[in-house]
């Protein structure tokens, strides 16, 4: 399973402390790397592929995940496969604790006006990550979305929607000349969309949502195919945009 290539960058919201420079615990940082694979995944995963990731001895990872499991970090079906714990859902709530709590009653108003699964991310370094994700209650079918998925801020609707609120010195290294020129007409029309970029075949529109003093965000959501126009689907989430900013200036 292939990561996220993670970039150092000038001096910017993208900004890493140099990892050569920084003492660093050995057994903690594997550990945090196996909640990020399993975030990425869109499938529980056995123990042999979580050891192959890091490039460890199955017994080594068995170790770390036994530790995990313990805090309800992660937790293992009956097949042995493993997947994010509860306890991982718990601690998510207390990031940007009142952006998530202006922010859901909208995902969930768009989540069963369109029928399409909802989403906040905001700007983690160079990825956007989900912090909240509402699917339709009534949809046959709908894409997941889970809290804490994360992907390259240069791919998908929510990162071109985040790349559109920042300066061209903000950005991570890598972008084409194809992802600018698609960003300034983002920033012209106030949405963006996108096609088999993060997940194949799913479509997603996305909105900036910009907030004085905090990380650049967006809502967003996601779908197979609709009826609905990219142009209906984004004035949508506008308004739910124009909600959660009054909520959090109240």
């Amino acid at each position: 399973m292939s990561t996220i290539e993670r970039k150092i960058s000038e001096p910017s919201v993208f900004q890493r402390v140099d990892a050569s420079k920084a003492p660093v615990s050995q057994t903690l940082s594997r550990g945090i790397r196996i909640l990020e694979i399993l975030a990425d995944a869109r499938e529980p995963l056995t123990i042999d592929e979580l050891a192959r990731s890091l490039d460890l001895h199955r017994s080594i990872a068995y170790r770390l995940l036994r530790t995990l499991e313990s805090h309800r970090l992660v937790e293992r079906d009956a097949a042995g496969k493993v997947s994010l714990g509860a306890r991982m859902a718990a601690l998510a709530t207390g990031i940007a604790h009142d952006l998530q709590s202006a922010a859901l009653p909208e995902l969930t108003a768009i989540a069963g006006d369109l029928g399409m699964t909802c989403f906040l991310v905001v700007l983690d370094q160079d990825e956007c990550i989900t912090l909240a994700s509402v699917e339709p209650r009534h949809a046959i079918a709908s894409v997941v979305q889970r809290p804490g998925a994360r992907h390259s801020v240069l791919l998908g609707a929510p990162g071109k929607a985040i790349l559109s609120i920042l300066t061209p010195a903000e950005w991570p290294d890598g972008a084409s000349a194809r992802l600018r020129d698609e960003v300034a007409e983002v920033r012209e029309r106030g949405y963006a969309t996108s096609h088999d970029e993060v997940i194949r075949t799913v479509q997603s529109v996305s909105v900036p949502l910009s907030l004085r003093g905090r990380r650049p965000a967006a809502i967003a959501v996601i779908h197979v195919g609709t009826g609905l126009g990219p142009d209906v689907i984004a004035a949508r989430l506008t308004r739910s945009v124009e909600s959660i900013r009054e909520a959090l200036a109240g």
